[in-house]
């Protein structure tokens, strides 16, 4: 009888849009190397906080483990080349183009395909009939010089981030390291890693703050492993056109529009270790609002996170369970 390790994530808030996509990225990373170890996760109903837990093989243990994840992240990370583009601004013609050659990309996995369909599709056109609509997760779009392909290439080839430092000195952080402050302890952001504002830790309203957040010299910093994880993440939520009030516009996997337009994204908190392809499979049911399929599929709860906009920044606020939002 096969036996298993379980491996608890701390560092990966169930509140965090962060933290979900980095654990699609933990699952898809392993997926590429060792897709033998049939790696599931669930999530500590009942033994808090409420965290993930990584389902591995027995003789796995959290080395291994994070070794492994390196070796997914550089092999996933060479296919993040966008032709040298910074913007997800691509016309309706240059979209198909760039989906027809991922699609016929012979890349194991058809990562490079499935990471292309997370970003537009050639049918579901912008306002302004010019662009093809870029995915409700882009929140840049060159505000303060911040360019999300140009972060999706280089993110998740930054093997470790920029040298910290103690207040004295500076030093540098091993990618393993980075690693396992992202999956296993408390995340206390301390690199200067560019980010894709997924963090509900960088929204910068500040109503009832004591400090400008925006103001250079108290900018929060972020998680680089958490950050490299979720670049690979995204690959999972793909995208399609879909017909919204006689228009057709772009849907994610996972997401929705309300009824005054603002996007929201929701993910499920299930009980028993399922594969990302479960997920994923989750992540589309049209009825994961109804009580009786939750039941029936062992979840506990729905957390939504909706996006928001502060001045000329867009972030993603902390995920409630979906009956508070």
């Amino acid at each position: 009888m096969k036996t298993f390790a379980n491996h608890r994530l701390d560092g990966m808030e169930p509140d965090n849009l962060l933290a979900f996509l980095a654990l699609l990225g933990l699952l898809r990373a392993v997926d590429e190397t060792r897709p033998d170890w049939h790696i599931r996760v669930f999530w500590t109903v009942g033994d808090p906080p409420l965290r993930p837990v990584l389902q591995s093989p027995q003789d796995v243990d959290k080395h291994t483990l994070v070794k492994t994840v390196a070796e997914g992240l550089d092999v996933l990370a060479r296919h993040h080349e966008f032709g040298g583009r910074k913007d997800l601004n691509f016309t309706p013609e240059d979209a198909a183009k760039s989906l027809q050659i991922a699609a016929a990309t012979a890349d194991q996995g058809g990562y490079v395909a499935d990471l292309w369909a997370s970003l537009f599709s050639d049918a579901a056109i912008s306002r302004d009939g010019k662009k093809a609509e870029p995915t409700p997760l882009c929140l840049l779009f060159g505000a303060g010089h911040q360019y999300f392909l140009e972060r999706l290439a280089s993110v998740p080839r930054q093997k470790t981030p920029p040298d910290r430092s103690n207040g004295q000195k500076k030093f540098t952080v091993s990618e393993t390291d980075c690693l396992c402050e992202a999956l296993f302890a408390p995340w206390n952001r301390p690199d200067a890693t560019k980010s894709f504002r997924w963090d509900p830790n960088e929204d910068v309203r500040y109503a009832l703050r004591a400090r400008n957040p925006t103001e250079k010299k108290t900018k929060d910093t972020t998680q680089h492993g958490a950050n490299r994880l979720a670049a690979v993440g995204l690959s999972v939520l793909t995208v399609a056109p879909i017909l919204r009030y006689r228009q057709v516009r772009l849907g994610v996997l996972g997401g929705s529009r309300e009824i005054d337009g603002s996007f929201v994204f929701r993910w499920p908190i299930w009980r028993d270790p399922i594969s990302l392809a479960s997920i994923r499979a989750l992540l589309a049911h049209p009825r994961l609002d109804s009580r009786e399929t939750q039941t029936a599929l062992g979840i506990v709860e729905v957390r939504a996170t909706k996006c928001i906009s502060a001045g000329r920044y867009m972030n993603f606020t902390r995920a409630n369970p979906e009956n508070s939002l």
